[in-house]
This record gives C-alpha cells, structure tokens and sequence, in this order.
C-alpha cells in the first residue's frame, strides 16, 4: 500500500526514524571490519557493479546485498515500463536538466537534509560542487536510457546511491554529534520520500510553471520511474510514493510547506550550484537562466532557496506565456534566437540551451575510479 493524503503526515514522521537496515548493517560491517578500504573504496568497488556483472569478488556479504538488492518492485509492470519509457521519450534532456537543478535545490530546501549534505563534504570540498552535483546528476541522465527500466542498468545505479546513503549515516552516527531526538535518522525513509516527491512531483509542477504541456499520461509515467527508484532506495512498499501522478502531487501539495524552509545552508548550497552551472552557460544566457529557476520554483521558494531576482523578474512573472516584451529581453540576452512574437515561449530556448550546457556537467564527472579526490570523507567538517 503507498502513501495517500490521508496518511502521508502520519507516515513520513514514522518514516523520520527510519534508516535502511539491510544497507546499513552491511556497510557498518564491511567500513568496521576493513574489507574495503573505507567509505571511498566502498564507493570505487560498488561503482564498477552493473546487471549481470561478477560478483564473486566482492565480500559475500556485500554480493549477497546486491543480489537481493536487485528485486523488482512488487506491483512493477510492463505497463508501468511504458508510460515512463512514454515520459522519457518525450521529455528526457528537459526532465534530466530540471533535475539537475530545481530538483537539487529543491532538496537543499529541507533543513535537515541541507545540513546532512553540506556537513559530509560540503558539496565537492574546497574545489566547489562540480563532482558531487554531476555525479548525483547522473541517476537523472540514466533513468531516461534505452532499456533502463528493463536491463537492470538503472536499478544497479539506484542500488549504488542505496549505498551512499548507508555510508552517511554512518558519517553521522560515528561522528556523535547527530541530534537523533530533534533530527531523527540520517537520510531517513523520510527524507527519501521527500526527494522523490521534489525529484517527480515537484518536476512536474516546474515544468507546467515554464509552459512546457506534459500529457497526463506521461506524468503518470515519470511518477512511476521514482516509484520504482524509490524501490531499489530500500524505501519499504508502505512509504512508496503512489504511481498516479495526481495523488502523488496531492501529497507533496499537502506536506511540502512542512518540509520546506529557508536555512543558511540551503542558501549556500544553492549558490555553490547556480555558479557551477553558470560556467557551462554561454555568454549572456546567466540571468535568463536563473529567471527560469525561479519561475520554475515559483517566487515563494525560490526566495526560500536565495535565488536572486534580477531585471527579467522585473516585469512580473508572464514569460512563460510569451509575454512580448520579456520575448524581447530575452532575445536579446540570447543573441536574437527567442522569437520576439506574443504566444511563442522564450523559456523553451532558455531550456533548450541549458539542457545542452547540462550534458556538459555529466562529461565534467569524473568516474570513481578515476577519481583521486574523496567522494565522501571519514570525519564531519572535513573540508577538502
């Protein structure tokens, strides 16, 4: 049974001390007992597991985890297989960007999960936010791949991410200055759920903002895609996330003003990404890419995450309907490629070209084992 509007608020304060038993015992036991090298060897050695790959190396342990790891969702269709591969189809370089970027954000709008990713490493340490933002990137690149939702590829990803998760709560626990009482647990199930609503749900909502027309059966499509992510998360069947688009907007429309709010480290955060992304952007796009985050968000949070106005929120909020004078200004910040007509949409040039600019942060990432910096640290505070 997923969650509804009837019993979402009762269930995600369930959820909040709630980690991923399975997951966490396994990498409490294989970082304890020194079978990988630590937080980041673990990350290296699940990195270079894929469907179908030899698992006969690995601690039987961590082989076993990855077998059962790979159960499908209990309701999982070939139905539901098609309406998301329909989403994908139709949406996936827009979709992908808009999770790189409102998604994120959206995520450091959660107090306590801004906390918990700004305290394990600070988004990419002193070299600023590139690796970590694109490698998390990459689970949105890879859910809209030929074959994804039917080879394993995708749910090899999501068990990866599974895992990280697992090594920071260990971060936290061993660290003992996680407030369990007021915080509850790290990375909790809630905080999964919340993610998946922001990463589907909250996509959807941004890309209606933007006047971009998504059927109804593609929505319920991609809402299935994070009902299935969250299952291969460890999220238990009871808090999935439903896989009709309406109902799962319903409970994030009801629950997200109890989860959102403005705290110095979503404000930091979200900086750290607007000026990552900016440098992938061409000349002259910045302010009206920033515009189209805030119009995607909407003023109310995009103020929350810090987002700052700038002229082409001067005139009000009518450029997602092609408004003509901010066709104009936009045009001319593009270089004349956004039509200067009423009725023609100038954000979907904006998006266009930073859907391209977003192709250029997943080649920025590089692959964990090629990386030589950490991917995660073994103390809090650890800023490098």
């Amino acid at each position: 049974m997923a969650l509804t509007t009837a019993s979402a608020r009762a269930d995600l304060e369930a959820a909040n001390a709630v980690g991923d038993p399975a997951a966490d015992t396994l990498v409490a036991d294989l970082i304890d007992h020194q079978e990988v090298d630590g937080v980041n060897h673990l990350f290296r050695t699940i990195n270079k597991l894929g469907p179908g790959q030899d698992l006969s190396q690995l601690p039987e342990r961590l082989a076993q985890f990855m077998r059962e790891a790979a159960t499908p969702p209990p309701d999982w269709s070939e139905a539901d297989v098609k309406a998301a591969e329909g989403f994908f189809a139709h949406h996936h370089g827009e979709a992908s960007m808009l999770q790189g970027t409102v998604g994120l954000i959206g995520t450091y709008l959660s107090p306590t999960g801004a906390f918990t990713l700004r305290s394990t490493g600070r988004l990419g340490g002193v070299e600023g936010p590139g690796r970590r933002l694109s490698q998390s990137s990459r689970l949105f690149v890879d859910m809209g791949n030929k074959n994804a939702l039917r080879d394993g590829s995708l749910a090899a990803t999501v068990t990866k991410v599974r895992l990280v998760h697992a090594s920071v709560r260990q971060l936290h626990k061993k660290s003992g200055v996680w407030d369990y009482a007021k915080w509850g647990e790290p990375v909790s199930q809630k905080y999964t759920v919340g993610a998946a609503c922001v990463f589907s749900a909250q996509i959807l909502q941004a890309m209606r903002n933007l006047g971009l027309d998504v059927a109804r059966e593609d929505a319920h499509g991609f809402v299935g895609a994070w009902h299935y992510v969250s299952h291969y998360l460890g999220t238990p069947e009871k808090w999935l996330l439903p896989k009709n688009a309406d109902q799962a907007e319903a409970i994030w429309n009801q629950e997200r003003d109890q989860e959102w709010a403005k705290t110095d480290d979503g404000v930091f955060m979200t900086k750290q990404a607007i000026d990552f992304y900016k440098k992938f952007l061409p000349p002259g796009i910045h302010d009206a890419y920033v515009s189209m985050v805030r119009t995607a968000f909407t003023d109310k949070y995009a103020d929350m995450a810090g987002l700052q106005k700038n002229v082409l929120d001067a005139a009000g909020k009518p450029l997602a309907a092609g408004h003509k004078l901010l066709s104009g200004t936009v045009g001319g910040l593009l270089g004349g490629t956004a039509k200067k007509v009423v009725g023609v949409n100038p954000y979907k040039e904006v998006l266009g070209i930073a859907s391209k600019a977003f192709n250029e942060v997943e080649r920025h990432a590089l692959t964990h084992d090629e990386d030589d910096q950490p991917q995660m640290h073994q103390e809090l505070g650890d800023n490098r």
